[in-house]
């Protein structure tokens, strides 16, 4: 049964943002009304009740994001972290400062409801690796680059 625990991230899941560990599957809808999901690996909090985030500026969930401004994004990971998040979204920055195909994105939480079941828990989310050096320094850049900018938006 859904929770909801107002607008502010809890400290549980504003520390798992703040690892840059995670992934948050971002639900958007096209004009058409159907439905897309795009995980997202660059995400960062700003403050507690915005996320920033980075996406590729061709991508469906951009696209959508950008036409619809409602989006969900939903975050499972260990120690039970299990939230939803509505949020309204705006382009703060296209093109990044690191890529010049990467858009940064500015979600203000609308609402959070948290997922937890009474039945089960989350002991682990989506764990990844980087698939060469290269990708590595790309996605810690644009990391650094969400944390900067949520010192100064």
């Amino acid at each position: 049964m859904a929770k909801h625990v107002g607008v502010k991230l809890p400290d549980d899941i504003l520390q798992v943002l703040k690892e840059g560990k995670t992934v948050g599957v971002l639900a958007t809808f096209s004009e058409k009304g159907l439905p897309h999901t795009t995980p997202i690996q660059s995400i960062y909090p700003k403050g507690q009740e915005s996320i920033l985030i980075s996406i590729h500026k061709d991508h469906t969930g951009y696209h959508n994001m950008v036409w619809q401004k409602k989006v969900m994004i939903c975050f499972l990971d260990e120690g039970n972290v299990a939230y939803s998040i509505l949020g309204r979204a705006g382009v703060v920055r296209a093109p990044s400062q690191v890529h010049p195909l990467m858009n940064l994105v500015r979600i203000d939480i609308i609402d959070i409801k948290s997922d937890r079941s009474p039945l089960t828990k989350v002991d682990a989310g989506v764990r990844w690796s980087y698939t060469s050096p290269e990708a590595q320094e790309l996605s810690q850049a644009l990391l650094d680059e969400l944390k900067e900018l949520s010192k100064i938006l």
